[in-house]
Parts: structure tokens; sequence; C-alpha cells
């Protein structure tokens, strides 16, 4: 089809053109119709005079959202008539041939102005209307600017594109695998990758000196927020021949950073990228994602309180907990019902209660006050460097529970204060993971993060050290409180992989079985190597202020992780478990149980 596009009419005044797109809105002035008329770049005003008697008479059957194709002239408007509004707003074309491509139904809603109070399920039932709308496609529009920028960055630094599997065996990557039966292999499934990390690291041992590729991974887990159920993209990366996290971070923090200023337009925080391991960033901030663009860190006030004789403050230091504080700088605003709000929020994260003190210009106010010493109260703002003006929030009880509480309400206080600068990316890398931790459900040795990561001091450490205590070089990238990836320098000796997995609780025979080909390939001179894998959706997420993970991708599932377009997850035919020798055995209904009883 012959036509221009609506954002270069401007440049053609005096000539004909052809323009084709969507009914946006249509006006009827007087016995003169004007249509807006949209496609990808933007509207362009259609003004259509009964002179123009075919295309006249076509234009009173539009209705929003047709799909037609117009010829006219393109003319400037009159200055009282321009739109400054569009790009477009200085000219209109005045049509001379009318044609309809395609109709259109009534709309479940309007495409044409933005409306943040549409049903979510009703726009997902609908995202094909949904993606006209101008944010959806400006969102479409920047993961593509954003991803070619990443791809041009990983060409000029000597990586390689490989795509992996997306038909694969389980692997414990800490959610659980979306499965798929084998009709060739009855009784056997593949599993969909979480990541293709054992992939990747065996194109290291196959020689690849740098790989990467944007990997669709998927994983069975909750819907969040921040996380799209059941599938998402990642830059998945690895280098061989590193050895420290450092040789990962030289080559791909400037890619962060060009993406921050070049392509969202925004500031860093601070360069080179502060390096915070990962017990600092819990002791500080009660987060291993802080928020860097303000401050706020938790301080111990454990020891200062050690005789205190606040009874909720000593039963936790006697039960081996801790007291910490934040001190909020300005927050002696706050009013009651504020205060309130908070504290009904920590007791729903697990606090018994909210304690504070507010230094305003009366002197200090709190209903802790009367049980604390002189001394105590002086160590408290000393600590804390509180001012008049400010307000110190407290927790008390196991040291755990605490940072977390704190650190979540130290959130909630970034954005009551507007302390998050929209327009400052805060990045870090947080380092000096433990390797393992205690699985108090199943009261057991797990790893932390990654299995295939290779443990601070190697096999030595595996064999002489407490597991608890011991570190491994995995590192996570993080922005404005946001896990962007995780990744580390890995595990590639056989003997140390073995004992690794040992203590987490799998015998060798288990490693051989679900790890066999990479423990095979390592048999054969594994270079040492190590990469990350930060998420797609995550950093335009970040970079477009999009607190909604569903709002950057074209297609999400729900928040109940159903397509609702696609009716999937759906049933599916009796023929076809036949086939797969697959028989149902579905959870009985409520109605069902309370019959049985």
């Amino acid at each position: 089809m012959q036509r221009i596009l609506a954002l270069n009419t401007t440049g053609k005044i005096g000539q004909s053109v052809t323009v084709a797109g969507w009914v946006n809105s249509r006006r009827d002035h007087g016995g003169v119709i004007f249509i807006d008329l949209r496609d990808h770049t933007g509207i362009v005003q259609l003004t259509i005079h009964p002179e123009a008697e075919e295309a006249f008479k076509i234009a009173e059957k539009l209705r929003d959202e047709f799909v037609v194709k117009a010829s006219g002239k393109v003319i400037e408007r009159a200055p009282e008539l321009v739109n400054k509004n569009i790009p477009t707003g200085t000219i209109e074309i005045v049509v001379d041939k009318l044609e309809i491509l395609n109709t259109s139904k009534p709309l479940p809603f309007q495409v044409a102005y933005p409306d943040e109070n549409i049903n979510e399920d009703i726009r997902l039932k609908y995202r094909f209307l949904d993606l006209r709308r101008e944010k959806m496609q400006k969102m479409l529009k920047s993961r593509h600017e954003m991803i070619k920028l990443i791809r041009e960055y990983m060409d000029s630094r000597g990586f390689i594109e490989v795509t992996t599997p997306i038909l694969t065996s389980s692997s414990p990557e800490g959610a659980r695998d979306f499965l798929v039966p084998s009709r060739l292999h009855p009784g056997k499934f593949y599993a969909l990758p979480q990541a293709p990390q054992q992939f990747k690291q065996l194109l290291m041992v196959g020689g690849v000196p740098k790989y990467y590729q944007i990997a669709p991974c998927f994983r069975d887990e909750d819907p969040r927020a921040d996380r799209s159920p059941g599938e998402f993209y990642q830059l998945d990366l690895e280098m061989a021949f590193v050895q420290k996290p450092e040789e990962v971070f030289e080559v791909m923090e400037p890619l962060f950073v060009e993406l921050t200023e070049k392509f969202a337009g925004k500031k860093v925080m601070q360069k080179p990228f502060p390096r915070i391991p990962f017990n600092e960033a819990m002791d500080k901030y009660g987060s291993d994602k802080p928020d860097l663009r303000f401050g706020m860190e938790m301080v111990d006030l454990t020891e200062d309180l050690r005789d205190t004789q606040f009874s909720v403050f000593g039963n936790a230091i006697k039960n081996g907990g801790a007291i910490k504080a934040i001190c909020c700088q300005g927050g002696a605003k706050l009013t009651r019902s504020q205060i309130d709000e908070l504290t009904e929020m920590v007791k729903k994260e697990g606090a018994g209660g909210l304690a504070y003190i507010v230094l305003d210009e009366g002197g200090m106010k709190s209903p802790i006050l009367k049980f604390l010493s002189d001394d105590e109260v002086k160590a408290i703002v000393t600590k804390t460097k509180a001012e008049t003006g400010d307000i110190i929030f407290f927790g008390a009880d196991k040291k755990d529970l605490v940072n977390m509480v704190l650190g979540k309400l130290r959130d909630r206080l970034g954005d009551v204060f507007g302390l998050k600068d929209p327009n400052v990316v805060a990045w870090a890398w947080i380092v000096d993971f433990p390797m393992y931790e205690y699985n108090e459900r199943e009261q057991k040795i797990d790893f932390m993060h990654n299995p295939f990561s290779m443990p601070e001091g190697g096999l030595e450490a595996l064999e002489t050290k407490d597991p608890l205590d011991i570190k491994a070089y995995q590192y996570d990238l993080i922005a404005n409180g946001l896990e962007l990836s995780s990744g580390a320098i890995r595990n590639n000796r056989p003997d140390i992989m073995y004992k690794a997995f040992e203590i987490a609780g799998y015998d060798k025979e288990t490693v051989d079985k679900r790890f066999g080909g990479m423990i095979r390939a390592f048999e054969y001179g594994a270079p040492p190597h190590g990469g990350f894998a930060p998420g797609i959706d995550r950093m335009i997420m970040l970079f477009m202020n999009e607190p909604n993970i569903r709002e950057v991708i074209a297609f999400p599932k729900n928040g109940s992780a159903e397509d609702v377009m696609m009716s999937a997850p759906s049933e599916v035919e009796e023929k076809q478990l036949k086939e797969l020798h697959i028989k149902l055995d579905l959870p009985k209904s409520k109605n069902e149980q309370q019959k049985q009883k």
C-alpha cells in the first residue's frame, strides 16, 4: 500500500497524499466531518466537505477504530485552528477519496483516551485493542530500542548470540518447573528452562569465549507486581576465563550506564557502582535490593540498650534478638493517623508494634520515653544522629525479622517523603552472598542462590568450614529497589561440584542423573567462567518508572497466571491425554470434600 505516515504529513503542504490507519475520533461540525486518523506515529486530522460526495457518505458511516484509507491535499490550518497538542496540529488533509478497509464492533473500552480505571482483565482480554493505546505503543517501541542497544553493545564487546534449547531436563533453579510430557518416551518429561544455565556453561566448555542471548525463561511461580508468572525474558550472558566478579563487572557495568543515560535519559547516582556485601545490605537497609537513592540506614542499638528496663526491648535482647532504629529526617510532621498506618503495615509483616520517638520544637515525645533512662535516650539520639524535626522508629525482635520489617518501613517512608527521584538510577552490586542457608521447613541445608557457583576458598572451604559461613562468588545487580539480575563465577571443577551438592543433600547418583551432561563436560577441560542475566522486563520497568510488570509485556498473564485473551491454561481433549499416557488426578472441590465428611 502506497501511503505516508501521519507524522510525515507536515512536510507535504500543498501536495496530495494517501494516509491509512484507525479512526481515533469522528466529529460532525456544521456539515463538515472531521476525522482524527491514527497510525503508529501519531494523529492527523482529515477534513471531509459535502462537495466530496462519495467520501462524505462514507465518512458519515465511520465509527471509532474503523480502519480507513484516505487521499487528499495537505493544507495549513488557520492560526486560530492550530492544535498545539499534536505534532501535526498545524496541518490537515482535505479528503477527496475515502475507503473503509475494515469495520469494528463497539469497543469494550476507549482506545483513543487514557483511562487508568479500566478493569485489568478486560484490558488483557482485549489486549490487541489495548496495544493500540499510546502508552502501550511507546512501551513496545522502547522495549525494541533497549534490546537493540543491548545487542549493539554485546556485539561491540565480542559476545556472540547463541540460542539454547527450550525442551530440556529439570534442574533445581529455585522454582517449580513447567513440565512437558513426552509422547515418544511415555512416563518421561521435558522441562521448560528456568534459565539457560547449564547450556551457557556448556558453551564455555565448547570454546565460546563470550555468549549472550535474549533468553526466554519459564518458572512456575506465584505472580507479583514485579514478577511475570510463567515466563519472562533476560539478557543471559557468560564469559570464559574470568575468576573474580570484578572481571564481569568491568565488562558489563558500562552497558547499564549507557542504558541509563543514553536510552532512559536518567542520571546514574554513582559511578563506578557501589559494591555492597550481602550482610552489610541486610544490616543497613533490611534488604538485599535496597533503594539507594536515599539514606535512612538502620542503626544497631542492641549494645546501647542491653541493660534497659523497657521490657519490650529487654526481652528481645534476652531472647537473642536485636534492637535497631531508623531516623527519618523531617518525620516529626507525620500525623497520628500516618503513624498508625505505618504501625499496621509493620504488624502485617510480623512485628508486634512500632515504637517511635518524635523530636520537635517542644522536645521529645513518645509513649516509650518513660521506660528509658536519660543515658539510653542520649545514646539513641547520638547513634541515630537525630535532630529537631526528625522521628526515630524502632524494631525489637529476632534480627532477621527486625531487618526485614525496618527495611519495608524504610522503603515506605521513602515513598511518603518523596525521596525516590524518578530521574535517578542508583545501581549497586550486592556481593559476598552466603553459599548456603538453613531451610527451617525441611530442617536441612539448601543452596541460597545458584547451585553452580564457585565457593570462595574452593574445595578447602567446603571441607573445613561450617556451611553457613561459606561465601560464594555470587552477586546481584540492583537498582532503585529492584533486583535486576543474579550472577556468579561458576563452579567449573567436578570434585568441588560434587562436594557442594553433597552438603545440600544431593548424592553423587542424583547429581549425575540431573546434571550428568554438564559434569561429563567439566571432566574435559572446563575453563573458569562467570556471568549473569539481568531481566529485560524489570529493566524496562526501571527505565519507564512503571511499577507493574504487566504494563511492559506485550501479552502478559494476569494476576492469577491466566492468559484471558487466549483462554490459557485450558483443558485438553481426552484423546491427547491418552496419547501421552496421562490420567488426571484433580483435587476435589469444596462441595465434594464436604459430601465425603
